[in-house]
């Protein structure tokens, strides 16, 4: 069994030059680690975004509480039976809706700014209500068996989405420079007496 020639000079080997699919395999993952990290850096900033509006909203809910003299209020949905507390639960995204649809209104009608602007003030107002009604509420809301699964499900992503971008460089930034706002924050709510 003969072979035929090849063009090839004597000495040279087929694998010092890589191939075609090996250099394609080569770039996908290339582009697949790229992704990887800019999606990761991406999911932190979300993440720190979350904890930071979280953080702020709880604060100005508490300030807010304390400025209505809401504490009676507070007491008395903290003890509410788990339907009424659904319902409390629901009535700041019904409060809200209004002002989404609004927000919506603007965009369509070419007053983009405006529809930005009006949307994210009804997202941080829905955030703030949310959040400051869950705090009381999460005890007879988690009576639910489908919300208590809920609950569960949104908090491990939210473990698993900060376990994954941990040790990050972002993550770390961001920790260090949400020290030095709080600590700056802390003394000018003190020199105000806030």
């Amino acid at each position: 069994m003969l072979r035929a020639a090849s063009n090839r000079p004597a000495g040279k080997s087929k694998l010092l030059k890589p191939s075609r699919e090996k250099y394609n395999f080569y770039a996908f993952h290339q582009v697949i680690f790229m992704l990887k990290k800019l999606l990761l850096t991406i999911l932190a900033v979300i993440v720190i975004f979350e904890e930071w509006l979280w953080d702020i909203l709880t604060v100005t809910g508490h300030w807010l509480s304390r400025v209505l003299h809401l504490a009676r209020f507070d007491e008395q949905l903290s003890k509410a039976s788990p339907p009424m507390a659904l319902l409390a639960f629901l009535i700041p995204l019904i409060v809200v809706m209004p002002l989404n649809l609004l927000a919506l209104f603007q965009l369509t009608h070419g007053r983009v700014m405006q529809g930005i602007l009006l949307e994210i003030a009804a997202k941080l107002l829905a955030t703030l209500l949310v959040a400051r009604v869950f705090r009381l509420v999460r005890p007879a809301l988690l009576t639910f068996n489908w919300f208590a699964k809920l609950y569960t499900t949104i908090i491990s992503l939210l473990r698993w989405a900060h376990d994954l971008i941990r040790d990050s460089a972002v993550y770390r930034l961001s920790l260090v420079m949400k020290a030095a706002v709080k600590a700056r924050l802390t003394v000018v709510v003190q020199y105000f007496g806030l």
